[in-house]
């Protein structure tokens, strides 16, 4: 199966292969300059961002491909999604016809929008990035939708089988951290979708731990071990992966949940001395502590930076399938 576009890891036929070509890439970035020669990047966000610009950006610029970027929130026509309408409100161009154009233009397409946490079939039917796809006519890479993020979720993969030198499995655990605002579950949700693959694979052992009410969706998380006791879920990790996410079942909402969820080195005390991930940006102090991230046991730094290798990876892949 060739790869056309990258939403999610079900797009991908070997995660371990590509997981690999990103660490060779790492040790070789510009053996592949051949393949971009001539060729142009789109990136389109309609959401904030700074590692997945900054590296996906990159990442073509290492391929030999030139980049165009273009912050539709704040630069491009506000945007009508809805077919059969009469355009007499406030938008002023259709999806239609402004994702077909990106198409003429670039050669690959990155789209980045976030859900609005209002309705969830809205959000979780994804129909803006299912809408770009079809109109564009190009291959379109993920830089995170409404319910996926799946260049950090490769990037974390990727960053777990660098650093791990155990004999074993790790075990690997999604914790829930505690937030002032709702955020979406696409960071989660792809998580657990890459880690249940990869424990599929026998390369891990994967637990989500989270409060009453914070359940994800089942469809993204099969196999994995859910648990509700902090504490129970942390012993014996080899990774936390900590992360806020609002109610999934209470659509985006910020439910009450019992004090002693953020994580600090009080708690790393009862793993396999843990290495700590997290997507960034991350609030100190509130989702995880200062003396974690400041610490011996943070990936953070590292994690961001394999932001990188997993988008050259994966546009190098698309490069390969364009005919």
């Amino acid at each position: 199966m060739k790869m056309n576009q990258f939403t999610s890891v079900k797009d991908v036929e070997d995660i371990s292969q590509l997981v690999e070509d990103a660490l060779q890439l790492k040790a070789n970035p510009y053996a592949d300059q051949h393949l971009g020669k001539n060729k142009t990047l789109g990136l389109v966000f309609l959401n904030p961002s700074l590692r997945t610009r900054l590296s996906t950006q990159k990442a073509a610029i290492n391929l030999g491909m030139s980049v165009m970027v273009m912050n539709m929130d704040k630069e491009g026509w506000a945007l009508e999604t809805e077919d059969g309408v009469v355009m007499n409100g406030t938008t002023v161009e259709h999806i239609r016809e402004a994702a077909a154009v990106m198409g003429q233009y670039c050669d690959i397409l990155g789209l980045r929008s976030f859900p609005k946490l209002t309705n969830r079939d809205e959000d979780y039917n994804e129909d803006f990035f299912n809408k770009f796809i079809k109109y564009c006519g190009v291959p379109v890479v993920s830089l995170e939708s409404a319910t996926r993020h799946p260049l950090q979720s490769l990037a974390d993969l990727v960053t777990i089988k660098e650093t791990w030198k155990g004999t074993e499995k790790p075990k690997v655990v999604l914790a829930w951290a505690p937030h002032v605002k709702a955020l979406p579950q696409a960071v989660p949700n792809s998580f657990s979708e890459w880690m249940c693959k990869a424990q599929e694979q026998n390369m891990l052992d994967f637990t989500i731990v989270q409060p009453e009410g914070y359940e994800l969706s089942a469809d993204f998380t099969p196999g994995a071990n859910i648990m509700y006791n902090l504490e129970e879920a942390l012993k014996g990790a080899d990774y936390i992966y900590v992360k806020n996410w609002s109610s999934f079942k209470e659509y985006g909402k910020v439910l009450t949940y019992p004090d002693g969820w953020m994580m600090n080195n009080e708690k790393l005390k009862g793993t396999n001395d843990a290495k700590v991930m997290h997507c960034l940006p991350v609030r100190r102090d509130l989702e995880l502590s200062s003396e974690i991230l400041d610490g011996p046991n943070s990936l953070v730094i590292h994690e961001a930076g394999n932001r990188l290798w997993a988008a050259q990876a994966v546009l190098k892949e698309l490069l390969q399938n364009l005919s």
